[in-house]
């Protein structure tokens, strides 16, 4: 079984790089969704950002705690739907536009790589636009595993008569062209029940992104990308990583680990309310310890409601002590998948932390000693109208979503007649119910 002939994730119409263009994001995530609403206008060229074609500014935005999410999976569908609409609703208010389609993201279902291989002889002695086309069709009638869902599909690089490093071989003449095409793909019940809750929605999905991909091309300059990163993008209920190099995504993976796991150990273990302990996490923790936490206090409120309860008063050391080996272990995780995949420690490599649970104190360095190389916390770049609360690292994602369509056309899939994409279990019911209703009345 080939992934041409399984269910593919939608795939987005190619972007002119001369024409401006409004688009909408929706960014479904553990602890919240997150709709963008932006225009893209062509850019002039940038020297840290060749890769990008448009300037996004954005004119919408909804921030909504996420709902019947977890680990990155849909496991309530009323919850998830009420949340997408209410940060679409509030979005669409402030855009003043309607929202018909959106490009999601996808973090939970288990997200992985695969990499094939392909070879064709050139019948004319140079390559020309239909040996590449051949050639990465060749690439795409691999095996993928059963129940898996393709959302991207990208030739990392081509190599004419085994010289490897081509980056455009059209033109070039030879005898035999290759090519090495990575795949990245999930669980299809996974990517499945992601668009059926946008698609309740009434509305209509683009492209389904992999959260650490479009990560990567929101954080990162061209020159890290084309040099080898890995980027760490630390969620509420998942971390997941990229590992760019060659200027491609080579590698994807995640981990069902995040900064609610260390809420939940604050919770337990100072034996206080969720909410009070994200509170302490993000005023008091740190990953790393000092001299002076055993004699700093903090106030820890106590589980039950009752205001006359005085709260406890602990030493800041107590805290840290909970957070810390959580941390590690995340880390310790990143770095076993990493050298799993071949992509090992190395001297000089560079590692970006992003999402909302890097602003830990102290993870930066604690990520330093764990994963060597050189580490720095990555925010979005290149992007406009962004409030001071959306520039952070937990918009890293949102914002990549954004990026995702000027980059999109390097994707090689079967086309669209071949009626390989997925359905939602309902075949788009929701989606096609509401554009007929649009057109009708």
């Amino acid at each position: 079984m080939n992934f041409t002939s399984q269910g593919l994730t939608p795939r987005m119409r190619p972007l002119s790089s001369r024409k401006s263009a409004t688009l909408s994001i929706l960014d479904v995530g553990t602890s919240k969704v997150v709709c963008l609403i932006a225009e893209l206008n062509p850019a002039e060229a940038n020297e840290r950002l060749r890769g990008r074609t448009h300037v996004a500014r954005i004119i919408g935005i909804g921030h909504q705690r996420s709902l019947g999410v977890k680990g990155g999976a849909i496991i309530d569908l009323e919850n998830a739907e009420r949340a997408i609409r209410a940060a679409v609703d509030a979005a669409e208010r402030m855009a003043k536009v309607e929202v018909q389609s959106v490009i999601v993201n996808l973090t939970g279902g288990r997200i992985g790589s695969q990499h094939y291989a392909a070879s064709v002889d050139l019948r004319s002695g140079s390559v020309s636009d239909s040996d590449v086309k051949r050639v990465l069709a060749v690439a795409a009638t691999h095996a993928i595993k059963p129940g898996k869902a393709v959302m991207h599909a990208l030739p990392t690089g081509y190599a004419l008569d085994g010289v490897p490093g081509v980056l455009d071989p059209r033109g070039l003449v030879g005898g035999k062209l290759s090519v090495d095409m990575h795949v990245v793909a999930s669980e299809a019940a996974a990517a499945r029940n992601v668009m059926l809750a946008v698609e309740r929605c009434h509305l209509e999905v683009e492209a389904v992104v992999a959260s650490p991909y479009a990560s990567g091309l929101s954080v990162l300059v061209d020159d890290e990308a084309e040099m080898g990163v890995v980027v760490v993008d630390l969620g509420g209920g998942t971390t997941s990583l990229g590992v760019f190099s060659g200027g491609h995504l080579v590698h994807a993976d995640a981990i069902a680990v995040g900064g609610n796991h260390i809420t939940m150990d604050v919770a337990r273990g100072l034996s206080t309310r969720v909410s009070a302990a994200e509170r302490l996490k993000t005023l008091h923790g740190s990953a790393i310890s000092s001299a002076s936490d055993e004699r700093d206090m903090i106030s820890v409120p106590q589980v039950d409601d009752d205001e006359r309860d005085t709260p406890n008063h602990l030493a800041k050391s107590h805290l840290i002590r909970i957070i810390k080996p959580r941390v590690e272990e995340i880390l310790e995780l990143v770095r076993d998948r990493l050298n799993a995949a071949g992509f090992s420690a190395q001297a000089g490599r560079r590692v970006v932390l992003t999402g909302g649970a890097c602003q830990l104190t102290g993870l930066p360095e604690t990520a330093r000693r764990l994963l060597g190389g050189q580490v720095r916390t990555g925010r979005p770049l290149g992007i406009k109208g962004l409030p001071e609360a959306g520039k952070g690292p937990a918009f890293a994602t949102a914002v990549g979503l954004l990026v995702y369509p000027q980059v999109a056309h390097v994707e090689h899939f079967e086309p669209r007649a071949s009626g390989a994409y997925f359905a939602t279990g309902t075949d788009g019911y929701f989606s096609r119910v509401g554009r007929w209703l649009k057109d009708s009345f």
